[in-house]
């Protein structure tokens, strides 16, 4: 060996030099191919930095394959190992590992993780300056996907990370600028980010990406800008940038026909600027807008800019400025699209120009045919547009409303009432309320069975739709015809129902439409049967929930119900007229219900005190027949009206009245007996018979009014009220002797005489406990059979007697009188009279003062009403 190296070196050859043997304590390299993940992980360990960098490259190109491989990385634990090499020294090991980053964090489950981990630091300082561009791609595109929920953009926001991602939208790099600028349109859907944006002048830097050769940084931008323009700074800011240069020229260029949408949402909300609309309009910028909007064929464009529209139409100055741009003829042609979005967004929009006026005599020529036509589609969401938009052309509007009928809508909006939206309900309802406030409409709209339609409404658990329908019941139930048809359909139930509402436009809507249904004496009494009354009296107790309706109503419901408003309240005004049916049951004790007048009368005989009953009606049943003709059918007992008329002829020769019995031709059949001037006379009772003779008659009458209730025995038959012939001869009397006297205080005087004649006479008070009216009403029960005793029966009656009768027919012949009802069975009636002490005094009127009239102690005697309880009850 050492031979041929020596011979070697001569022949001038280099002889290589022998390799030393490697240290003893260093270890030999090696070289390892991983074909598992898992083995990689592992590496991710390892202190040097060659092999820290190709586990993630390798690591990279794994996760780029599929979301489950990225979540079989999350469960080999490669996450926590791979957030430390962030902030590793090696740049290339950094790298790699945000690399991985930017592909993981599209994974919901690593998201979980990198947030619990708190990394958010660490991505953010990825963004700096100096970093390489492929650095802030990767990481930019980590926040982008972290942004996407809420408790990301909270750690982006909190770390700093706005900054310098609004820094990275003039990045040289097409990726770097869709990651940010897709970061920040996350961020800003949060306010404080949006407000944060603005302090860091965000704005020029996003117009810049309007430019951009990519659609996709320039969508973002649009959508960026689309939700910083609900704040009004934000849209100043890109007025002053001159911004809505750059949304016009995308809008004209038709290569960028996909981003014509999102740039017509910001010119939507860029409009509601009062200043931007003022700039628009001088330049000329928005007729190309209407007439880009009116000549686009694409749906979304033309729907997007009548949302525009919408939008600005809110401001009283920009609908001006609309109008005067002619906008009405865009919307109207609109209508015409065959896009449902289209015809909604139209209809939207000209429900927001009719706050103009101008813009709503417009579409009185045009347009109401059109929506009329819309309310007939099949798509539920176009009727609701379309029928808001005819309620706000017709609210207070007579022209539109008359087209809004013209045009056939009647039908098609009471159809709407059934209709699965709570909206398109509510809008028809609102229709037909402002259609009913003409009569003549109201006519019509009444025809078409509206008050069987309103009962589902009325019934609805939206409270919107509850209040629109009370409203609407309110406008047309002011003829008895529609009231009736809404009691038959069942409408009443539900509307009583409305007034438990807690809402208080609903209680509103329910008193006005209570009150005007009230309107007559059997829908008051069914009303109060359902409780109104109640309900209402409830209501007026609270001070928070009682407005002015619901007193209205409350009033309206006792006026029209005199019978159980004296029960209730004890008093009945000049005005509360008693009419025939009128029924005095007591005073009602808190919590009772006042039970209807057949029911009373079908009632088994009781001890409780008798319910007086006022009705002059003579037929009052069908006329009896030739058998039956001295009884009184009506009410179910036979009972002459002889003994009656023979006592109205006596008292006649002693007060001066003219008897009935003189003109009547058949005075004991008890039919008829109220004759007019006109009629006939007869020959009057004979005379001469004695005092004996009158009582045996009366005694006849007397056993011939024993008798059955209307009913009873026998088929059933209609029930009548009991018919009072004596109360009849009355109302006769009266009318034909006081009425004609000129003096009201005469009036008064000689009725007062009157009615204590025909109750008994003049009572001195030293007298009044031996005046026997009790026995007198319990006989009157016991013959009849019934608790209800008609007024003329009772020839003794006591104070509360005497002052219903007083009041019936004083209000027959048209004196002013209220009923006041008292304690200790008594009751009285009040006059007003004018203080003739006035008379001739210069200067002065005569004024009306309040007096009560004596029907007892002094019949005719009047007192002056000084202080109601003490003076009243030592007068009476």
């Amino acid at each position: 060996m050492g031979y041929l190296k020596e011979l070697l070196q001569r022949m001038g050859k280099k002889i290589k030099k022998e390799a030393e043997p490697p240290p003893k304590d260093v270890f030999d390299p090696l070289t390892i191919e991983s074909k598992k993940a898992a083995t990689v992980v592992l590496m991710l360990n390892s202190p040097e930095e060659e092999i820290l960098a190709k586990a993630c490259e390798a690591i990279y190109k794994f996760a780029l394959k599929g979301e489950e491989n990225k979540a079989t990385l999350l469960e080999l634990g490669a996450v926590e190992p791979l957030t430390k090499l962030l902030t590793h020294e090696d740049k290339i090991v950094r790298r790699n590992a945000t690399m991985i980053f930017g592909i993981l964090a599209s994974n919901s489950d690593v998201k979980k993780l990198l947030r619990e981990l708190d990394v958010m630091s660490s991505v953010i300082a990825q963004l700096a300056p100096e970093e390489e561009i492929v650095i802030h791609e990767f990481a930019s595109l980590c926040l982008a996907n972290m942004s996407l929920e809420y408790t990301g953009k909270a750690q982006i926001f909190e770390n700093g990370g706005l900054e310098p991602l609004i820094r990275l939208l003039s990045s040289p790099d097409p990726d770097v600028k869709k990651n940010s600028i897709e970061c920040i349109y996350n961020l800003v859907q949060d306010f404080q980010c949006r407000t944060l944006l603005q302090e860091l002048n965000a704005i020029p830097p996003m117009i810049e990406l309007l430019k951009s050769e990519y659609p996709v940084i320039q969508l973002l931008a649009l959508k960026t800008f689309g939700v910083i323009t609900n704040d009004k700074e934000s849209r100043v800011m890109l007025r002053e940038n001159q911004v809505l240069d750059h949304l016009l020229k995308i809008l004209e260029t038709k290569e960028w026909s996909d981003l014509h949408v999102e740039a017509l949402e910001v010119i939507a909300h860029c409009l509601e600027d009062m200043d931007t609309m003022i700039l628009m309009q001088q330049t000329g910028m928005l007729r190309k807008l209407l007439s880009f909007a009116e000549s686009s064929t694409i749906p979304d464009i033309q729907k997007n800019a009548a949302k525009a529209i919408t939008k600005a139409a809110y401001e009283p100055e920009n609908r001006k400025l609309f109008h005067e741009q002619e906008v009405e003829k865009s919307l109207v042609t609109l209508l015409g699209s065959e896009s449902d979005g289209t015809k909604i967004a139209a209809s939207q929009a000209i429900s927001a120009m009719s706050e103009n006026s101008s813009s709503k005599d417009f579409f009185s020529s045009q347009g109401i045919p059109q929506l009329v036509q819309l309310l007939k589609s099949d798509n539920d969401e176009v009727q609701e547009a379309a029928a808001l938009a005819l309620a706000n052309l017709t609210t207070n509007h007579v022209a539109n409303s008359n087209a809004t009928a013209e045009a056939e809508a009647i039908d098609p909006l009471i159809n709407l009432l059934a209709s699965n939206r709570d909206g398109a309900i509510a809008n028809a309802a609102t229709v037909l309320t402002n259609l009913a406030m003409q009569e003549p409409l109201r006519g019509s709209i009444q025809g078409h069975a509206i008050m069987h339609a309103i009962v589902g409404p009325l019934s609805s658990t939206n409270t919107r739709v509850q209040s629109k329908a009370a409203l609407t019941v309110a406008a047309i139930a002011c003829d008895a015809e529609a009231r009736a048809m809404l009691r038959s359909s069942g409408g009443l139930e539900p509307l009583v129902q409305l007034l438990y509402s807690k809402k208080e436009d609903v209680r509103k809507h329910a008193s006005w439409a209570v009150m005007v249904c009230a309107s007559d004496e059997p829908m008051s009494v069914e009303l109060c049967r359902l409780g109104a009354l109640d309900i209402l009296e409830e209501i007026n107790l609270s001070v928070s929930r009682k407005n002015k309706f619901s007193e209205a109503a409350y009033n309206k419901l006792l006026n029209n119900n005199l019978s159980l408003k004296y029960s209730r309240m004890g008093y009945l005004s000049s005005s509360n007229i008693i009419s025939d049916g009128f029924y005095d049951y007591g005073r009602l004790n808190p919590g009772t219900r006042l039970l209807p007048l057949k029911e009373l009368c079908l009632q088994e005989l009781n001890d409780q005190r008798a319910v007086l009953l006022i009705n002059s009606k003579s037929d009052v049943s069908p006329p009896p027949s030739m058998e039956d003709k001295s009884s009184d059918v009506g009410y179910g007992r036979s009972i002459s009206s002889s003994s009656s008329l023979r006592r109205a002829s006596k008292e006649k020769t002693s007060t001066g009245f003219g008897s009935p019995s003189e003109e009547k031709s058949e005075p004991a059949s008890g039919r008829n007996t109220v004759i007019t001037k006109t009629g006939g006379k007869e020959k009057g009772p004979r005379k001469g018979r004695g005092k004996k003779e009158e009582e045996k008659v009366k005694e006849e009458e007397d056993v011939n009014a024993a008798p059955k209730l209307a009913g009873e025995g026998g088929p059933e038959k209609e029930w009548y009220p009991p018919h009072d012939p004596d109360f009849c001869v009355y109302v006769y009397e009266v009318t034909k002797s006081i009425l004609p006297i000129t003096s009201i205080k005469e009036q008064i005087e000689v009725l007062a005489k009157y009615v204590a004649d025909k109750m008994g006479g003049r009572i001195p008070k030293e007298r009044l406990n031996d005046f026997s009216w009790e026995l007198h009403i319990s006989e009157l029960k016991f013959q009849l059979k019934s608790n209800v005793l008609p007024i003329g029966y009772i020839k003794k009656g006591t104070f509360y007697h005497r002052a219903l009768l007083f009041k019936a027919l004083a209000d027959k012949i048209g004196v002013g009188c209220s009923l006041v009802r008292g304690e200790y069975g008594r009751a009285w009636n009040e006059v007003k009279l004018l203080n003739e002490s006035r008379k001739g005094v210069t200067g002065l009127l005569p004024h009306p003062e309040m007096y009560i009239v004596d029907l007892m102690f002094h019949p005719g005697g009047l007192m002056k009403l000084q202080s109601r309880e003490a003076d009243i009850y030592q007068f009476i």
